[in-house]
């Protein structure tokens, strides 16, 4: 099935590797937040390869190769379509581990991962959360033999420092870093970008909607399912919440203004900080799918993008991003 459009492209670091603008997070597809259904998942899937998002983002811990396994079924015949991005290393607590970056894991985890995708290659495989028992070099140098044998074609680095990427880099060419970035959290990423764009890495937003709560229709924590993780996230919380509420609410005068939602005014803003970023929204709706794709027809000046940003300043959300004993795990 050819794609029935193309959107706007940028290039994955030195990688060579071209992607879309926008990619798409898969995480919710695996029931992260709340309740999924794998038909309706492989359905927006097809539906972003169709609609010219390329990028898809998955993890070997979303679901416990769970979303791996779906990713698979929905792009068989359609791989050269793709630009595959997983990742590894992210154990979250489970088995009381929460990273692992020996090499032999390295090896191990990636041959995984292609099994459950059901592909030869990855084409962008990233380091999900740093490991501080284990070299960053050690791990990257294990990483770089995957490029080596062809099983990987660039690699990248999730939740890391400047300092860690530069030790990093100089063991093989990062092409990506994908860290949270969005209007409520936005410091770790200012302190980032600079070095990124020094070494030429392309900077990949994750929860650019913050989770959604910058979609502006999320403001009653009783709207959110029981079985959803957003209900351990202090943004989310009933005394953090409605002080959040009130910091997007003032982009939707702006969001009227350009005739667009205030989460594609969102995405917009995330578009327009330079051709080195590449968001990957997330979402389990067709619809949703859509309005994000959106954003690439709102144009922004200078001026409106200063204005966005005044209208949520640095370090104004409420509420740490992960629960405190996770940000421990986060920025090593």
């Amino acid at each position: 099935m050819a794609k029935q459009k193309t959107l706007a492209e940028r290039t994955l670091g030195k990688s060579g590797i071209k992607t879309s603008a926008i990619g798409l997070g898969c995480m919710s597809l695996s029931g992260t937040y709340g309740a999924s259904d794998d038909n309706d998942g492989i359905a927006v899937i097809q539906a972003a390869l169709d609609n010219g998002i390329t990028m898809l983002d998955s993890s070997d811990m979303y679901g416990w190769g769970h979303n791996e396994e779906l990713i698979g079924k929905a792009i068989k015949g359609r791989r050269s379509e793709v630009v595959l991005a997983t990742k590894f290393g992210n154990f979250g607590g489970k088995g009381g581990k929460i990273a692992d970056g020996r090499p032999e894991w390295v090896m191990e985890a990636c041959e995984l991962s292609l099994k459950r995708l059901g592909v030869e290659t990855i084409d962008l495989y990233y380091q999900h959360r740093m490991d501080p028992t284990v070299p960053i070099e050690d791990t990257v140098g294990a990483m770089a033999k995957l490029v080596q044998q062809g099983k990987v074609r660039a690699l990248g680095l999730s939740e890391a420092r400047p300092e860690t990427i530069r030790r990093a880099h100089k063991v093989h060419p990062i092409a990506a870093v994908q860290n949270e970035y969005s209007l409520l959290y936005r410091e770790e990423a200012n302190a980032t970008l600079p070095t990124t764009r020094e070494l030429g890495i392309t900077f990949v937003p994750y929860s650019p909607l913050g989770r959604g709560l910058l979609t502006a229709k999320l403001a009653d924590p009783a709207s959110i399912p029981e079985n959803d993780a957003r209900r351990r996230h202090p943004r989310f919380a009933p005394e953090n919440l409605s002080r959040n509420v009130e910091l997007v609410n003032k982009l939707a005068a702006i969001a009227k203004e350009k005739n667009c939602t205030t989460g594609q005014l969102v995405l917009a803003w995330l578009l327009a900080q330079g051709n080195d970023v590449v968001p990957i929204p997330g979402t389990k709706h067709k619809d949703r799918l859509m309005e994000n794709i959106g954003a690439l027809e709102v144009a922004l000046s200078a001026a409106d993008v200063a204005r966005i940003s005044d209208a949520i300043p640095v370090g104004a959300a409420a509420g740490l991003r992960y629960p405190e004993a996770q940000m421990a795990s986060v920025y090593l």
